[in-house]
């Protein structure tokens, strides 16, 4: 690959906004054997990239680690400060944008995306030396500058946007909780239509009630403890869970049935929001281990409840604050209280000093 003077590698020629630009197929490997510039003692205004987060390598590098066999990364995009010559294998159409590009010896190489997934695949062959061989896609920019350098960076995240949490856990196959969300939402006569499996936050004329991240947290809550690794029998034992709940909320089987806007259940009740849904599967864990076989019959304190938004008397302070629905961790805990009090359980040692605390401010 190197000459004496040279870096030579092959690459494919493209052009963008009139400039030229390289694609490289590099091994894993080679990434640990080229100098990259690092900015990281420089001031901002003197850098083209962001300072490396050291404490997301790791769980990168696992990433890796732990799916030998289907982990996928995207396109490096770097910047060579230096002249470059390419040179094709043909000049015939077609054939004249594949060739070598020699790089001299000295050039800068900075990296403008990517930074992060470097670092972590040179943890990883730290730990995993066979996977050298294997290879990730380059893309080359001729550096003009740190102005056109910092442009590059933000451009190239200019429209970056995260996928949303429900999407993330509605394709995430490695994720068994994941895993057994989407199945109790799929199973479920009445879930399955009030579920929204995309979003992480409903619009005001959604027809969905929850979304599956709010789900997916409850669904975590509530196996926690409990779940045998068979994903089938957790998912039966969820979904028995939940259908027992839905009955003692009528109102979501009207909205799944359209006869009711669930814009209206939400403005008005607390039980048609994510916290109370975690909070009732934090509940449901505590009276799954404590009364396995008369479980159902303990559900009805639920319907006991006064779950209107206007009872500021018993939720502000718990599932809202200043009138508007808390989702901290506090407010879950203290919300979990209200509902382990009508179905007739003790509250755990946390559970009790959060419920204290409460006390002691009113």
């Amino acid at each position: 690959m190197e000459s004496l003077s040279t870096l030579n590698f092959p690459v494919i020629k493209g052009i963008q906004a009139g400039r030229e630009y390289y694609v490289a197929m590099w091994t894993l490997r080679t990434l640990k054997q080229i100098s990259i510039f690092d900015e990281q003692e420089l001031p901002p205004e003197l850098r083209a990239q962001r300072v490396l987060n050291k404490a997301r390598i790791p769980e990168i590098a696992s990433y890796i680690l732990e799916n030998p066999k289907d982990y996928i990364f995207s396109a490096i995009t770097a910047s060579i400060d230096s002249e470059v010559v390419f040179e094709p294998i043909s000049t015939k159409p077609g054939e004249n944008r594949i060739g070598m590009l020699k790089v001299p010896m000295d050039a800068k190489f900075i990296i403008n995306d990517g930074q992060h997934r470097r670092a972590a695949i040179l943890s990883a062959l730290e730990q995993k030396p066979e996977l050298g061989g294997e290879t990730i896609a380059v893309v080359f920019f001729l550096d003009i500058g740190l102005a056109r350098s910092q442009q590059m960076f933000a451009d190239l995240n200019r429209y970056a946007i995260r996928p949303s949490r429900s999407l993330g856990l509605l394709y995430d196959h490695r994720n068994e909780k994941a895993k057994l969300a989407r199945l109790v939402v799929m199973k479920s006569e009445t879930f399955k239509d009030i579920v929204d499996l995309e979003k992480s936050s409903l619009a005001p004329r959604s027809r969905k009630l929850f979304t599956l991240s709010a789900f997916y947290n409850a669904c975590a809550d509530l196996v926690e403890g409990l779940a045998n690794g068979d994903l089938e029998q957790d998912a039966n034992l969820a979904r028995e869970f939940w259908e027992a709940v839905a009955k003692h909320f009528p109102s979501w089987t009207q909205v799944r049935d359209g006869k009711i806007a669930a814009s209206e259940i939400r403005e008005g009740y607390i039980h048609s929001h994510g916290i109370a849904l975690q909070a009732i599967g934090k509940a449901g864990n505590a009276l799954l281990q404590g009364n396995p076989s008369g479980w159902k019959t303990r559900l009805k304190g639920l319907s006991q409840i006064d779950w209107s938004r206007k009872n500021a008397k018993v939720w502000e302070g718990r599932a809202m604050i200043g009138g508007k629905v808390s989702k901290v961790t506090s407010n879950i805990i203290l919300t979990t209280n209200v509902i382990k009090r009508h179905l007739g359980i003790e509250l755990s040692p946390e559970e009790q000093k959060v419920e204290d605390a409460l006390n002691r401010r009113k």
